[in-house]
């Protein structure tokens, strides 16, 4: 038997063997590689916390910025006194002027006094100047804004008066000094030449385009009648030449003796005469000369309206009742082009009649009081109520709010005047008003409108996020059904069939395109890509649905050809000759292009599409889809060909050892193994794609709208939020709702991703066992 013996090992050198380390120096190496080890779980677990806690601050910051939206209003008293420290002993309306140092007081008997807000000391008196033997019968207020006021007088006359001051500055100090002007001259202006008193007035002027005024009265012997006034001043005396037009009103049903209320629009165009019943009678008087009653509406819900007001802009009216009901209404235009008085939306009720309520001087709200002293801070957009609280003992007759929304002041039954703070930053703003529709004036019906700013001062801001968020999800559902199928099958190709040599340069070549600045990409799809596509719509429609056809045609013909012939391409460079026939193919939808549209399309595809009332905009989602979906496709297609080429082989060649082809091995193998490397990557293909800015900046049009057409543009949250941002006010309502828009951005994302490592997750569990 042979003896088999292991050669002898050489032996260690004394020299070799000082080296080695030995019982106390290897506890001390494994001491100080414990030690390392912790230190690096420690640093990982903080570095992890520090991500968690970066996030959370950012939504934190975030809220901070969005949560003064939440709060409503607060009115804080801080001044009382009595009204005869004015010089007065009754008041028919106040007003507060812009800076909240001084008020003004008219009377019935046409005295007009300017006092100090903080303790009622007189500033200035002025008296209206009237007839001689004539007395004041009536008045009324004119928008706020406008600051006029009007007097009827009893014999038929009327005197209108506008109050101002001139700012000076002597020694850096701002110095307000009073004055009264008289828009229509200083002459009692005529509207009954039969000489009766005018026991109900109104009046309304427009500046914007003409200098144009209308006042309606109600005569003693209960006629309505209607002056049509247009100022023209003599430029080298500046005395005012006065052109007038009367018109007697036809009555409406049950006469006009018990008209309580005349009130003329800012447009001049509609008169509404509210009765004792709770009646309005709705007049068209934008051709005085053919005035006509449209129609008689029940405003009070059975009970008597007892406060009424235009929101500022002279289109909205609130009304409120003696049961403390408060209501919203404007004119709506019918089918047949008719306009109707509307309720559109009602309020908070307060617990006694309303005596009083003002409106705010450039935002749709108002301030409503009650016999009780109750005080409530309403806005109109929003059907919000604010603030509601008791602050009298008896009723409040007169109210005045300041011009910045500020500062309250209030006369009481008992003839005290009370100053108060008012807080109410951001009325306008409420989830119902920025998630569901809203009934805008001047509108047919409620609408998700974004609209932040305009030119005209009672410019109603609209804050709905619901088209920034359907703009955003548009955007991203559109670059997904692009950049998916491209990204997904070629990283499937790449990885599983594709030769090394060859994926060595289309992998590469990919992922270098992430590189590239979407800026660019944005700047091409708006000035190349957008005009193009407008141009050459049929050939872009062919190439996009009978490309794959004509793959599909070649792939099968492929199959078909001789043995020999298809082994002088080497496996896995199939691709490469594909490549002629996409070019080739290509080609020829350019140059087919002209002639679809004359044989199908009558010269014109985007105007074919015109008619069959499809809208198309040259900067629009298909445009945004195709430059998005290049921004995403190097994203997607990154991750998901790692998580197929990383497939353990011994799967993938078992599979072909039992005698599954190549393609029931990648349906049935790798597929499932790399699914939630595959999903991963389209979620962060997502994910990038709802939060790109600079291409949906430049390539949508960056129209809020709410649709799925893709041939119109969108606006999304990321582009609103850069486009705007710059823009507004800081603290401002406006800044506060991009803030919002950003916080629902991050909210978004954050739940898509979520979600996503969630279902990667059981994806990785249920395919673990392969």
């Amino acid at each position: 038997m042979t003896d088999f013996r292991l050669p002898d090992l050489p032996s260690e050198s004394a020299s070799q063997r000082s080296l080695l380390p030995n019982a106390e120096q290897r506890k001390a190496l494994r001491q100080k590689r414990a030690r390392r080890d912790q230190y690096s779980r420690w640093g990982i677990t903080a570095s992890g916390f520090g991500v968690v806690i970066a996030l959370l601050t950012i939504f934190v910051y975030l809220f901070y910025e969005v949560a003064p939206i939440l709060k409503g209003a607060t009115i804080e008293e801080d001044v009382q006194y009595s009204l005869s420290q004015t010089g007065l002993e009754d008041v028919e309306h106040l007003v507060l002027e812009r800076y909240e140092t001084l008020a003004i007081a008219y009377s019935p008997d046409g005295q007009v006094v300017v006092f100090d807000v903080a303790n009622g000391a007189p500033e200035a008196r002025f008296d209206v100047p009237k007839p001689e033997g004539s007395q004041f019968h009536s008045f009324f207020s004119a928008e706020a804004i406008s600051a006029t006021q009007v007097y009827g007088l009893d014999n038929g006359q009327a005197v209108v008066v506008r109050h101002g001051f001139d700012i000076s500055f002597p020694n850096d100090q701002r110095q307000l000094t009073p004055k009264l002007e008289f828009p229509l001259g200083e002459s009692a202006i005529t509207i009954d030449d039969q000489g009766q008193p005018l026991k109900l007035i109104s009046m309304e002027t427009q500046t914007r385009g003409r200098n144009a005024s209308a006042i309606a009265a109600l005569t003693e012997d209960n006629r309505l009648l209607l002056a049509s006034l247009t100022g023209r001043e003599n430029l080298l005396t500046g005395q005012v030449q006065i052109t007038r037009q009367v018109t007697e009103l036809p009555a409406p049903p049950g006469g006009t003796g018990d008209i309580s209320k005349l009130m003329v629009d800012k447009a001049l165009r509609s008169l509404f005469a509210l009765d004792e019943d709770g009646r309005v009678h709705y007049y068209d008087i934008s051709n005085p000369a053919e005035a006509r009653l449209v129609e008689s509406v029940d405003v009070g819900g059975g009970n008597e309206v007892s406060a009424s007001a235009f929101l500022v802009g002279g289109v909205s009216l609130i009304f409120g009742n003696d049961a403390g009901e408060l209501s919203q209404w404007f004119l709506v235009r019918d089918d047949q082009n008719q306009y109707r008085l509307e309720e559109i939306r009602s309020f908070r009720s307060h617990k006694a009649a309303i005596r009083e309520i003002t409106p705010e001087y450039t935002r749709k709200g108002f301030i409503a009081v009650d016999a009780d002293g109750q005080i409530g801070v309403h806005y109109g957009t929003s059907s919000r109520t604010l603030y509601l609280d008791s602050h009298a003992d008896v009723p409040i007759e007169e109210m005045a709010i300041s011009q910045i929304n500020t500062r309250l002041l209030w006369l009481d039954q008992d003839n005290q005047l009370v100053s108060a703070e008012l807080w109410n930053e951001h009325p306008q703003l409420s989830w119902a008003a920025m998630w569901n529709k809203v009934w805008y004036e001047g509108r047919e019906d409620p609408e998700y409108i974004w609209q932040s700013s305009s030119a005209t001062d009672e410019f109603e801001s609209k804050f709905s996020l619901v088209p920034l968020s359907v703009g955003t999800l548009k955007a991203a559902f559109y670059a997904m059904l692009f950049a998916m199928p491209l990204a997904i099958a070629g990283a499937i190709y790449t990885a599983y069939f594709m030769t090394p040599k060859l994926r060595g340069v289309v992998k590469p070549s990919i992922e270098i395109m992430e590189a590239l600045p979407t800026v660019i990409l944005g700047f091409l799809a708006g000035l190349w890509l957008a005009p193009f596509v407008e141009n050459e719509l049929p050939a872009v429609f062919s190439f996009l649905i009978l490309m794959p056809v004509v793959m599909i045609l070649f792939a099968f013909a492929w199959s078909k050809l001789p043995t020999r012939w298809r082994l002088l391409v080497p496996e896995g460079w199939e691709a490469a000759a594909l490549v002629p026939v996409i070019l080739i193919f290509g080609t020829l939808c350019l140059q087919a292009s002209p002639w679809m549209e004359v044989w199908f399309f009558g010269g014109s595809m985007r105007q074919w599409f015109t008619d069959i009332g499809i809208n198309y905009d040259q900067r629009n989602a298909l445009i945004v889809g195709i430059a998005m979906g290049f921004a995403v496709i190097p994203t997607i297609f990154s991750i998901a060909e790692d998580a197929v080429f990383t497939v353990p082989r011994h799967l993938t060649q078992g599979s072909l050892a039992l005698g599954a082809t190549r393609w029931q091995t990648m349906i049935g193998v790798v597929l499932p193994t790399a699914s939630p490397g595959i999903f991963s990557a389209v979620m962060m293909g997502f994910g990038r794609a709802v939060g790109e800015t600079m291409i949906v900046l430049m390539a949508t049009g960056n129209s809020p709208v709410v649709n799925f057409n893709i041939f119109e543009g969108m606006r999304t949250l990321s582009a609103n939020i850069a486009v705007e941002l710059p823009e507004t006010a800081v603290g401002s309502s406006h800044f506060r709702v991009l803030f919002l828009a950003a916080l629902v951005l991050l909210a978004l994302t954050f739940i898509v991703n979520t979600l996503a490592e969630i279902i990667r997750q059981r994806l990785r569990q249920r395919y673990s066992s392969l």
